[in-house]
């Protein structure tokens, strides 16, 4: 009896052993949570550009009393380093982190849904262009909340659900600007703060258990805001010599960053609880 009984036990332990695991459903409304690094995706060739005319176009070159070029030493990615150096130190590294809720619905191995996220940024996109006075002129923006709705479809392999994801995001900007610059005003036309664009990226996500999932994602987000623009003009005291008020177009220069695109990258952990 008892080694009937056990030839029983085993028999049943291989045969749940062969049997196929139950299939994950990751059907349903669920609630996450994430947060990680970002970092800002700097462009080379990004620099300041201006408007001496002040046509609304920035296509005029600022130029000393003889002709010359008043800003020739260049420009460089982040913030300045010195006033005359044209080198630039990089922009520092930053976190986010959020709410995000989604719903999803499984066809198969294939599951496909909509993911809407809010979230708090630390992120610095900046760009510094160095005239021959000498001194530097720095752009600084600061990416400080975003907000995605987003579709991501994925594809089911045992605990794990590996899946794309794109759709539209909006973020806020807080613009900054310093200068080594102390012969000129500089007053700001336009300081637009709200930025529109979109991400995409992809990741995984790994079953822990009924309803919990833990998540590693990778985002690229493309923001684009209306610009920040200071009017460079005469403080009083400011030599009619100067470059940005240089005869015939005494009333001042308009400037701004020639690149209105703050791109970032963010690598995430989260977990997310499905209902």
């Amino acid at each position: 009896m008892t080694k009937t009984l056990s030839t029983a036990a085993i028999a049943l332990l291989l045969a749940a052993g062969a049997a196929p695991a139950m299939a994950q459903d990751w059907s349903g409304p669920y609630l996450g949570v994430y947060g990680g690094i970002i970092e800002s995706d700097d462009r080379a060739d990004e620099s300041l550009v201006f408007d001496r005319d002040l046509d609304g176009q920035f296509d005029d070159q600022v130029t000393t009393a003889l002709g010359a070029d008043a800003f020739s030493p260049g420009s460089c990615d982040g913030t300045a380093s010195s006033s005359s150096n044209g080198v630039c130190d990089r922009d520092p590294g930053g976190a986010e982190g959020g709410l995000k809720a989604g719903w999803d619905f499984q066809f198969g191995n294939w599951v496909v849904g909509a993911v809407g996220e809010i979230g708090a940024v630390q992120a610095e996109d900046s760009v510094s262009s160095f005239s021959t006075t000498p001194a530097y002129y720095t752009f600084t923006r600061q990416l400080e909340h975003v907000a995605a709705l987003r579709a991501r479809i994925g594809y089911v392999a045992g605990p794990a659900l590996i899946y794309a994801t794109g759709g539209g995001a909006y973020g806020k900007v807080e613009n900054r600007f310093t200068t080594s610059n102390g012969a000129n005003s500089f007053t700001t036309r336009v300081d637009e703060d709200d930025a529109d664009g979109w991400q995409a990226g992809g990741g995984m996500e790994w079953r822990l258990a009924p309803s919990l999932t833990l998540v590693g994602e990778y985002i690229y987000t493309d923001l684009e805001s209306d610009g920040y623009v200071l009017r460079v003009g005469n403080n009083g005291t400011t030599s009619p010599t100067n470059p940005f008020i240089l005869a015939p177009n005494t009333g001042g220069t308009d400037m701004t960053r020639n690149n209105d695109s703050f791109r970032t990258h963010a690598f995430r952990i989260g977990m997310n609880v499905q209902f």
